[in-house]
């Protein structure tokens, strides 16, 4: 339990990083034709046109490692203190932000991009708590 306390900011940040990328990749799983659907849209004009259905599933399983890793990394902190897989999944986390970051702006979809920020925000305090 004592770790739990010591750790609960990093925990709190850790849930986030759960339901974010857990919930978006289950999204993803069971409404890929929508979810493709959209994105052709979206980068349509973009030289990134004919990549969507390759881009949305490195996104894919990269938001669900990171989103199980979150999850070990809870178990982790919990039970032995042990930092380590928590760090990396917020490090993937940002880096899956980044990825997204990069879709928007190419995009030009300039409030979806900077939605994502805020998002960046809470994993790179992870980051630089579990650092």
């Amino acid at each position: 339990m004592e770790n739990l306390t010591n750790y609960i900011t990093e925990i709190l940040i850790l849930i986030f990083i759960v339901i974010t990328f857990l919930q978006s990749g289950i999204d993803k799983i069971t409404d890929w034709k929508g979810n493709i659907g959209w994105l052709k849209g979206h980068f349509s004009k973009t030289f990134l046109a004919g990549q969507v259905p390759l881009m949305v599933g490195i996104i894919l399983i990269l938001e669900v490692i990171a989103g199980l890793m979150a999850l070990v990394g809870i178990f982790y902190i919990i039970s032995s203190g042990q930092t380590e897989i928590a760090l990396y999944a917020n490090i993937l986390a940002a880096v899956t932000l980044l990825m997204l970051l990069f879709g928007q702006r190419v995009a030009k979809d300039y409030a979806g991009a900077f939605t994502i920020v805020g998002y960046f925000i809470v994993v790179i305090l992870g980051v630089t708590l579990l650092s």
